[in-house]
């Protein structure tokens, strides 16, 4: 039984209790802002910034199995957004590569994310964005080094 009067508003929660629930709506909206899920999207942005890569590498940069790369991978390289390119050194090893095609899609969602953050900041200031930045940044960096 509540202690408070009928008509008085429930105690906000603590900010730990809703940062989880938070943090989960802001990765489905931004996913679903894009035409690409999230894993597609970092494994294209990984291979736009970094090049050519074997499966191994990749699952090493994005924190994940090599076998998650490689299903993920499949229908990329169905839909001609990825390609598989030998490697100089011993051709019978090949690499994932991004194609024309892939880097054409990752710009667009990218430009698509871009526009979104930037509509939903924009009554913000500049040093509300910095922070925000700031602050996710480091929450993402102390969810990278967990791994």
């Amino acid at each position: 039984m509540s202690l408070s009067p009928p008509d008085a508003p429930d105690p906000e929660p603590e900010p730990d209790c809703r940062l989880p629930y938070q943090v989960a709506v802001f990765a489905r909206r931004i996913s679903a802002a894009g035409e690409f899920d999230r894993a597609t999207f970092l494994l294209l942005d990984q291979l736009a910034a970094g090049g050519p890569a074997n499966v191994k590498t990749l699952a090493a940069a994005l924190g994940v199995d090599s076998s998650t790369v490689t299903r993920q991978a499949a229908p990329l390289l169905r839909e001609r957004l990825l390609a598989r390119v030998p490697y100089p050194a011993d051709r019978r090893a090949v690499r994932l590569a991004l194609t024309p095609l892939g880097a054409g899609r990752l710009a667009q969602v990218r430009e698509q994310r871009l526009r979104l953050v930037a509509e939903l900041t924009a009554a913000w200031t500049a040093d509300e964005r910095a922070v925000f930045c700031a602050l996710l940044e480091r929450f993402n960096d102390g969810l990278r080094k967990r791994r």
